[in-house]
């Protein structure tokens, strides 16, 4: 059986999602067997989040909201998991970036 989810989320790390946002992101995407996709506006356009390309490409500041949507058997967990991280600030609060 194949769900949908979607959600979104705003960024506040401080540099947007830059290099190791962009990486543990793409990790996490990795982990779920749902297509996973984030835009940058509720119309898209959608990149695919297990690309660490795309999703670098995508120059995500600080203070925009990123939009998550997911297809497939865990689409609700996938899309869950992605906003999470990025409410927590990706995990790196008070590392001295």
């Amino acid at each position: 059986m194949s769900e949908t989810a979607e959600g979104s989320v705003v960024i506040t790390h401080d540099v947007g999602l830059h290099a190791r946002p962009s990486v543990k992101l793409t990790k996490l995407a990795k982990g779920f067997a749902s297509t996973l996709e984030i835009a940058g506006a509720a119309h898209g356009p959608w990149i695919d989040a297990k690309s660490i390309v795309k999703v670098m490409a995508m120059k995500a500041k600080q203070g925009s909201t990123l939009f998550v949507r997911a297809a497939g058997a865990d689409a609700q967990a996938a899309v869950d998991a992605v906003t999470s991280l990025v409410r927590r600030d990706f995990d790196e609060a008070g590392d001295g970036h």
